[in-house]
């Protein structure tokens, strides 16, 4: 298939629209099922650009959740703890396999931003990461291959209609990429960067002890950061991106927007959150907004009288701020990436409130000195990578 035609581009009413390949050459890609449109393939080949790069920079299954052309999550294949399972909704699976892991990260680190989201797998869709997908809402997935019993799981979503793409993983872009805004073309190089352990060697703090751990946590950040739109800062622990502040102006707004992200991780695994006495029938969407607002700053409007009744059995206590505060004390050795240099030492001081202890930035700034000098005040481990991941 050398061409696809599309419904219609980003909006109904830009037609004509189609996916071609400029040179005249077959499409690396086959629709199994639906009709995916102009956004579905934008989040598609580019989250299937950032999952093979995790793969190749970690070894392990990736999976990420895109919405609107910026990944909600992306992660690793790492086994998943009870208390993950519980916070995912998908305690009720069993033992998952390292795809569905990584696809269960992915998508349960900001739950309410993946609803609706486009998929992307590294390997092979198996039966269990088919039957997690299966049941969330989710506009496609793009993978190099689905088991038979999986291809038949998924083809059953809406009705018949949900999104699934086949990729050739052997499919190699040209080195040069071209795109037209308002009638002229722009070309560039590919940003063929490969993030590996050694990108973080150039550590300028006091401390200098990066783990591997961190390292890897680390290449998460930045490979996450690759393919979303800038300016963008990403948190990441334990192999799963937690908070990605997206396509903001301010270098402090994308941290202090990923860090509420990962704070509202955190604070959804304190013992009080997890705990909630939901109604039987509560769907797990209406569930995941009835915890993020009891966890956030209008709370009452899950905890007013005629509110908490159509969700609780019992009215729950309000978690106070000082509770939150307690708790989320307790969240450590994160790892931070932004994909350009921290202008301001409030950046630190707004990721250390989140548990920042690695960091990876290029640097460059005329304020480097304070950016540094905040870290060596935490105890911070920071490397400058000299390279900025802009992505437009």
């Amino acid at each position: 298939m050398k061409e696809l035609e599309l419904k219609y581009g980003c909006n109904p009413n830009q037609k004509p629209s189609k996916i071609y390949m400029s040179d005249g050459s077959d499409l690396p890609i086959t629709v199994l099922c639906g009709r995916p449109g102009y956004i579905n393939f934008l989040d598609a080949f580019n989250g299937w650009q950032l999952v093979s790069e995790l793969k190749k920079a970690t070894g392990l299954p990736a999976a990420t959740s895109f919405k609107h052309v910026s990944p909600a999550g992306a992660a690793v294949g790492l086994p998943l703890t009870e208390t993950l399972a519980k916070i995912y909704w998908v305690d009720d699976l069993g033992e998952l396999s390292p795809l569905a892991s990584a696809y269960a990260r992915a998508r349960g680190a900001d739950r309410m931003s993946s609803f609706g989201d486009f998929i992307a797998l590294s390997d092979v869709c198996d039966v269990d990461t088919a039957r997690l997908i299966k049941r969330e809402v989710s506009d496609g997935v793009i993978a190099p291959g689905y088991e038979p019993e999986a291809l038949e799981l998924l083809k059953q979503k809406k009705k018949g209609n949900y999104n699934i793409i086949q990729i050739d993983p052997d499919y190699v872009p040209a080195p040069l990429e071209h795109k037209e805004v308002y009638g002229i073309t722009f070309e560039q190089g590919r940003n063929e960067l490969n993030i590996d352990k050694d990108f973080f060697s150039n550590v300028v703090t006091d401390n200098k002890e990066l783990t591997d751990a961190a390292k890897m946590d680390l290449a998460i950040s930045m490979i996450t950061l690759k393919y979303t739109q800038s300016n963008s800062v990403c948190y990441v622990k334990d192999g799963q991106a937690i908070g990605i502040g997206a396509g903001q102006q301010s270098r402090i707004h994308c941290t202090r927007l990923a860090g509420q992200k990962a704070d509202n991780w955190w604070l959804r695994q304190c013992p009080k959150v997890m705990e909630l006495p939901f109604k039987d029938g509560i769907k797990r969407a209406d569930r995941d907004n009835a915890i993020d607002l009891y966890i956030g700053e209008e709370y009452m409007d899950v905890l007013a009288d005629g509110a908490w009744e159509n969700i609780f059995t019992e009215k729950p206590e309000v978690f106070t701020r000082e509770e939150k505060r307690a708790w989320l004390d307790k969240l450590t050795d994160v790892s931070l990436g932004s994909d350009a240099f921290f202008p301001f030492g409030d950046n630190i001081e707004r990721a250390h409130k989140s548990g920042v202890k690695y960091i990876a930035q290029p640097g460059g700034s005329v304020r480097d000195d304070n950016v540094i000098a905040t870290c060596n005040k935490y105890g911070m481990v920071m490397a400058f990578t000299g390279i900025r991941l802009f992505h437009h």
